[in-house]
């Protein structure tokens, strides 16, 4: 069980994650049933209520997804100029003969692990830009 200080510590740690998110989200020009993806959710009340601030303590596979979001939003605006060109990467196919490859179509799976993998995959090709410049 959760002390009372446990639950604080959660709701505080809920609200900065979904503040984070809906700023990306705003900056990656994402639809709500797009964002509700991401977000793990079905219910458009919940995701209402979250994005206005009503938040209690949020699901731990949705605080993961949030982090890894996080994560890509900040890989991506290290190294590319302009929320555009960020878009623009997210959504443009990976591979010439499958038009629904890109990153976001990947993401909107559904899953934790089609966000992580998004993830992994801009961590390895940062990895890699470093090394060249190297």
């Amino acid at each position: 069980m959760y002390n009372q200080d446990d639950v604080t510590a959660r709701r505080g740690l809920a609200q900065l994650a979904l503040k984070g998110f809906f700023n990306m989200s705003a900056r990656w020009q994402l639809t709500r049933p797009e964002a509700m993806t991401l977000l793990g959710l079905t219910a458009t009340s919940t995701y209402a209520n979250w994005k206005n601030g009503k938040t209690g303590t949020i699901p731990r596979d949705t605080l993961e997804r949030i982090s890894y979001l996080l994560h890509i939003d900040d890989t991506l605006r290290t190294q590319l100029p302009t929320d555009t060109a960020i878009i623009q990467y997210l959504r443009e196919p990976r591979r010439d003969n499958d038009p629904k490859s890109s990153c976001m179509d990947r993401m909107l799976q559904g899953n934790v692990i089609d966000i992580y993998m998004v993830q992994q995959e801009l961590s390895k090709l940062c990895e890699q830009a470093k090394k060249q410049v190297v």
